[in-house]
């Protein structure tokens, strides 16, 4: 005949029903809230109505923990009360004086994945808060049936009711947001109000919700989060929505999101020391005095062709395993650290010091050259003006500016390798991981093979055929590179870095990341 609607405020839901001129009114919600609204209780044995006193309280309070905490159900309390005959309306007034009727429990185990899924946050540093409007044994006790907390020493503290957490005082308001990990008993209201404290705390914060209340926080949220089987209010203010409501999809996502993130570092990575490495080549070759190491149209060759390829197919590596392992960056910590851009310098610095010294080895040392005394190569400009025993005509020659560009080639394509994993070692993610990379280095190596041997093409570039010798010199020269960077990652890997990655943290290199104000 009448409902009164379920609301947050008094967790209880009450509707009235009449049949042979007899009006009931049929009241269930949260037992706390239902339980103090009684004053009597229907007996099981003979149907007695009988005053609820306060041992007969006392003992289904103690039931309901049991229920809840023990046994983890969550739980109903169901309660009638005999309303005038002449009555059509309800007011909130009526849902006083009930009987109380009993206690249903209902078993909602939790899926057997989310364990995992919350370690798996932990061991990345993420912090996991649960949040529900449960009641508060029932919750604790699912945590620890899951098991997901079982590294706190005393679960209590970490706890609280939106009551208990209102009542804190502001001081100690802000140490339980540092510590909480179960936040129960909770309105829409509160999720917002969560989503601001920990905002404020500097923490970049995901928020879950399905209603249309959540809503707010939702989009207060750094990353709002609408489950599937939600409101379209609630999806339309999130950033995510899961298709299949599960937790374990969040975690995935999150691992996938990590390694997007790493490529896109690998790529920069790999473009950077690319392009110090030329930067280096034409610096140390003008320090040095000796003739340019590299035509212009080499240099582009090297930078649309060589380089691109590569660098497009590391855009496909393989997700390391360790990246749910890796402690998140801070907000306003840069993309590319100290550290990173000091490993980028170190190869970029040996990129362009190996082509510089394929193009000294030809002159002073190859047997095909004109083994020069490393002196007369810096006043090589000079040569027109004073007599000497060679012909100023090698230094027009193309074999050493063909060996310096084989050399930068080929050492990109090490670097190439390098850049499968930032920290990981070749040895644990190999070059078959990506064949993509794998193919864009056979296609670039074969095109660069195209245009030292094909004579049109050899013209166009001012290269010409290496033979047998060259070869094995740019592979001496080029595979250090992976020796060097398998160095730095161990550094990058191991406790006995540290001191070098936080000293080196000091100064970040790119922009950094600032929270967007939804």
């Amino acid at each position: 005949m009448d409902l009164l609607e379920f609301s947050r405020d008094r967790k209880m839901m009450s509707v009235l029903c009449s049949r042979n001129q007899l009006n009931v009114l049929f009241s269930k919600g949260a037992p706390e809230s239902i339980i103090a609204r009684c004053t009597t209780i229907l007996c099981n044995d003979d149907g007695s109505i009988v005053p609820l006193t306060a041992d007969i309280r006392a003992e289904l309070t103690s039931r309901f923990h049991s229920f809840a905490g023990k046994e983890t159900l969550r739980c109903l309390a169901l309660a009638l009360k005999w309303m005038p005959s002449g009555q059509q309306m309800l007011s909130f007034d009526d849902e006083r004086d009930l009987t109380f009727i009993g206690l249903v429990g209902m078993l909602d185990p939790p899926r057997a994945e989310v364990r995992n899924a919350m370690l798996s946050c932990m061991t990345a540093g993420i912090r996991v808060i649960v949040v529900t409007g449960d009641n508060k044994s029932t919750a604790e006790s699912l945590c620890r049936k899951i098991g997901a907390f079982d590294h706190f020493i005393e679960f209590s503290e970490r706890s609280y009711t939106a009551s208990e957490f209102e009542e804190l005082p502001p001081l100690q308001q802000t140490l339980a947001l540092q510590r909480m990990a179960l936040f129960t008993r909770v309105e829409p209201s509160h999720k917002r109000m969560l989503v601001e404290a920990l905002q404020n705390q500097n923490e970049v914060v995901a928020m879950t919700g399905d209603g249309v209340n959540d809503a707010p926080a939702l989009k207060k949220a750094d990353i709002g989060i609408a489950m599937g089987s939600g409101t379209a209010v609630a999806k339309s203010a999130s950033d995510m929505v899961l298709a299949d409501d599960n937790f374990a999809s969040i975690v995935a996502a999150v691992a996938e999101g990590r390694a997007i993130y790493n490529n896109t570092k690998q790529f920069i990575r790999y473009m950077i020391s690319s392009n110090i490495g030329e930067v280096v080549c034409i610096f140390v070759a003008a320090v040095l005095g000796i003739p340019d190491t590299l035509a212009p149209v080499q240099l582009l060759w090297v930078n649309l062709v060589t380089d691109g390829l590569p660098a497009t197919a590391i855009g496909f590596n393989k997700q390391d395993s360790d990246v749910m392992k890796a402690k998140p960056r801070k907000v306003n910590e840069a993309v590319v650290s100290g550290w990173l851009f000091f490993r980028y310098l170190v190869i970029g610095a040996y990129v362009g010091l190996a082509t510089v010294a394929g193009f000294i080895w030809w002159f002073v040392y190859a047997d095909s050259g004109p083994k020069l005394p490393y002196v007369e190569l810096m006043n090589f400009d000079t040569c027109p003006t004073r007599e000497t025993t060679y012909p100023c005509s090698i230094f027009d020659d193309r074999h050493p500016s063909t060996v310096s560009m084989t050399v930068l080639v080929v050492v990109e394509m090490f670097n190439a390798l390098n850049n499968l994993s930032e920290n990981q070692s070749l040895l644990v993610v190999p070059p078959w991981s990506n064949m993509w990379l794998v193919g864009s280095i056979i296609i670039t190596m074969l095109l660069h093979i195209l245009i030292l041997y094909v004579h049109p093409l050899s013209v166009l570039f001012s290269v010409t055929p290496l033979s047998w010798d060259d070869w094995m010199v740019v592979f001496y020269l080029s595979i250090p590179v992976i020796i060097i960077d398998e160095v730095l990652k161990f550094f990058s890997r191991n406790p006995i870095g540290l001191r070098l990655r936080l000293w080196f943290r000091r100064s970040d290199l790119l922009p950094k990341r600032e929270l967007r104000d939804k």
